[in-house]
């Protein structure tokens, strides 16, 4: 391909000769850099000034130095390494320079040499080499410098001469997927100097964008494509403007996202309060105010004519569940379907309790479905799911697999939404067309994760508690209170009351060294022989863990040692004491979600946070959070700024390292509300130039397959 053909939107495989496919175009396709554009997104790690030709004896530690000189010697030592099998051994190579400029001498080094490059530096005689400077048994050094062979004419230059010209810069790019930073550098210096000037940017005219620096001069400086007084002085700005873009293009695909759902026809359920009337009174307590009005929000949802697609979120113990639940029956009361999606087999467990005791001489079918089960009674919980006769399925991944057919799916609600992947989410709407979804959070958002991953939903919040919870206290308890911690939770259990404690992990591990299960069962045992103390974790089968519920739930069980399958949705109101051991191997948002399973009735909770042993500064302090907070949305806040808010178009949502390059939407926030106002009032004026990129987002598959 011609450079003069060459635009921003030509593939990077154009840049190298058509002998065949470049390894460094095919290694950058594969981690996503496909055009020229998206290689103006692989920004320099620094830019740094480089000097002018200096003596040696201006030379300082830890800075960058420029020189020229004389080979004194070549020392070249085999460092018993080799390229490969059957291959020479590879070197390490120390060079002495004398100073063209001076009586003294520096040492280059070079280490791991193939023998090309050994014989190449033996060759050399008069060099000029660029590195940073260290010292080691105190002689000046630079390790693997810049150099380049100097002609005796230019060597027979004045240090007058050299000093003459200008400082230079040098741009250091980061490895991607395994092409170094050298090769990323020829890459960008194969670019046309004329495409610089034509970085196209459709935003550059509008008001909003006045205050920032155009995309092409912010593309130019973060490159070093500007003089190095420049760089220095408009960076920051630069930045702006890209974090700006990542942004901007962000709440184009969100949007994209939500055009694609509204151009969806919706299952129409009837809004009838007389009939929500009946299924609250199925409830021994009254709605709050935040209840009331998010299920009138559902209800309008399910009364257009475009297929729902809310989140309802709130702190542990809001009555989210309650909002689902009546959101369901108002389904089934129109002759559909509801499924509800769990993450965690014992969180269905619960459910499926709940609701039939709920749901007892109230013509409601309930049915439980989970991948444990065995398969004869698998096939016949998903014979009673195809036929209708379960009009209420609780279950966890085992509700959205081919195997699984609904008669008339009209609700699928997803219970702690973080816990599962988008793809996962869409394969369970996907069983029925026009399905309406509810995702519920107790993770409480923070506004700007609900400006990016969930832009595309509308968006219920309960913050209202229920009058009669007492709320919970928590203490963080260190070795020398450990003894304190025990005649507490004594006390409490010798009153009648209950306490789950819970554990990291099930068995002993010879690579992690963390609390488990079984040797916690042994010393509670031991130290409270006269109570009952039983164990629950994941690999129990189904019908175990069931028993172990009902065991509970009956008081047959005082303390309950568990791993985190309790975090989310078990509810027994006697329960008063959480203590979790370990405590800094668990995230902010599961600790809280762990603090919630007590205080939820008329008795008050205690949450302890115990360590068995000292802990590092950073994981006290991350503790302290959860202790001297009981504001989710704070919780929330300080989890996302350690966690990372995770990939906003891919399969998984939750934990993941941040796709974008300079944006963050704790730190950039402004910057993400600024872009997303822009982003929306485009978008409703169907301005032409974002209608054109809408349009282009549509046909993306990594949109599309999370619609």
């Amino acid at each position: 391909m011609s450079t003069f053909s060459i635009d921003w939107n030509s593939p990077i495989s154009g840049l190298f000769s058509s002998k065949g496919p470049s390894k460094t175009a095919v290694k950058l396709n594969e981690a996503g850099y496909k055009t020229l554009n998206d290689l103006l997104w692989i920004l320099p790690l620094r830019i740094v000034q480089l000097p002018t030709f200096q003596s040696f004896k201006l030379a300082q530690i830890d800075s960058m130095f420029r020189g020229m000189g004389k080979i004194l010697s070549v020392q070249t030592r085999p460092n018993f390494k080799t390229s490969g099998k059957g291959k020479a051994p590879l070197a390490n190579i120390t060079v002495t320079i004398q100073d063209r400029f001076s009586p003294d001498t520096i040492s280059l080094k070079w280490f791991n040499c193939y023998p090309s490059q050994v014989k190449k530096i033996e060759s050399l005689d008069k060099i000029s080499f660029l590195g940073e400077i260290t010292s080691f048994n105190g002689q000046l050094q630079i390790v693997n410098p810049d150099h380049q062979v100097v002609l005796d004419s230019e060597y027979e230059r004045d240090l007058d001469y050299w000093s003459e010209f200008p400082s230079s810069i040098k741009v250091q790019y980061p490895t991607i997927n395994g092409i170094g930073p050298a090769n990323i550098t020829k890459l960008f210096k194969k670019l046309p100097d004329h495409l610089w000037d034509h970085i196209d940017d459709p935003l550059e005219s509008l008001e909003e964008l006045k205050g920032f620096l155009p995309l092409k001069q912010a593309f130019k400086i973060l490159h070093g494509q500007t003089d190095y007084d420049l760089y220095e002085k408009e960076r920051y700005k630069a930045e702006d403007r890209l974090i700006f873009q990542e942004f901007f293009q962000d709440q184009l695909k969100i949007l994209s996202r939500k055009s694609l759902l509204e151009e969806k026809k919706g299952i129409q359920i009837s809004k009838n309060e007389d009939k929500l009337k009946d299924f609250i009174s199925y409830f021994p307590y009254p709605l709050t105010t935040d209840q009331e009005k998010v299920i009138h929000e559902i209800m309008d949802d399910f009364s257009s004519s475009k297929p729902m697609m809310r989140l309802v979120q709130g702190d542990v113990g809001s009555g989210k569940t309650t909002v689902a639940i009546l959101a369901g029956l108002m389904a089934i009361a129109d002759g559909y379907q509801v499924a509800l999606m769990c993450p965690t087999e014992s969180l269905a467990l619960q459910h499926f309790l709940t609701l039939s005791e709920l749901f007892k001489d109230k013509g409601v079918s309930v049915g439980l479905l989970l991948g444990s089960q065995k398969p004869a009674k698998k096939k016949e919980v998903q014979a009673s799911i195809s036929s209708g006769e379960i009009q209420f399925i609780i279950g966890t991944h085992s509700l959205f697999q081919e195997s699984v057919h609904y008669k008339n799916l009209g609700l699928a609600i997803i219970d702690e939404q973080h816990k599962f992947g988008v793809n996962q989410r869409i394969k369970l709407v996907s069983k029925n067309e026009g399905c309406h979804c509810l995702l519920m959070s107790a993770t409480p958002i923070p506004r700007s994760l609900s400006l990016t991953q969930y832009g595309d939903l509308e968006i219920s919040v309960i913050k209202t508690m229920p009058s009669d919870r007492k709320g919970t206290k928590t203490r963080i308890v260190q070795p020398d209170t450990f003894d304190k911690f025990l005649t507490f939770l004594n006390t409490r259990i010798s009153m009648g009351e209950q306490a789950y404690v819970v554990v990291p992990a099930i068995t002993e591990s010879e690579m992690q060294d963390i609390t488990n299960l079984e040797s916690v069962l042994a010393r509670f045992k031991k130290f409270f022989p006269k109570y009952r103390i039983s164990g629950l974790h994941g690999q129990l089968s189904s019908d175990e863990k069931q028993q172990t519920f009902l065991d509970f739930k009956e008081h047959k069980i005082d303390i309950l040692i568990a791993t985190s399958v309790i975090e989310v949705g078990i509810n027994v109101t006697n329960s008063t004491i959480m203590a979790i051991m370990n405590p800094e191997r668990f995230g902010l948002s599961s600790l809280h979600q762990l603090r919630g399973r007590v205080g939820r009735g008329e008795k008050p909770g205690f949450c302890f946070l115990v360590n068995d042993k000292k802990i590092s500064p950073h994981s006290m302090e991350r503790l302290k959070v959860i202790e001297n907070n009981t504001d989710g949305f704070i919780i929330s806040e300080e989890d996302l700024r350690l966690r990372g808010e995770g990939n906003l178009f891919g399969v998984q949502q939750s934990g993941e390292t941040s796709t974008k390059v300079l944006a963050n939407i704790i730190l950039h926030q402004p910057i993400l509300i600024e872009a997303r106002a822009l982003a929306v009032r485009l978008f409703e004026e169907k301005n032409e130039i974002i209608q054109k990129q809408i349009n282009q987002f549509k046909t993306d598959p990594h949109i599309t397959e999370t619609v």
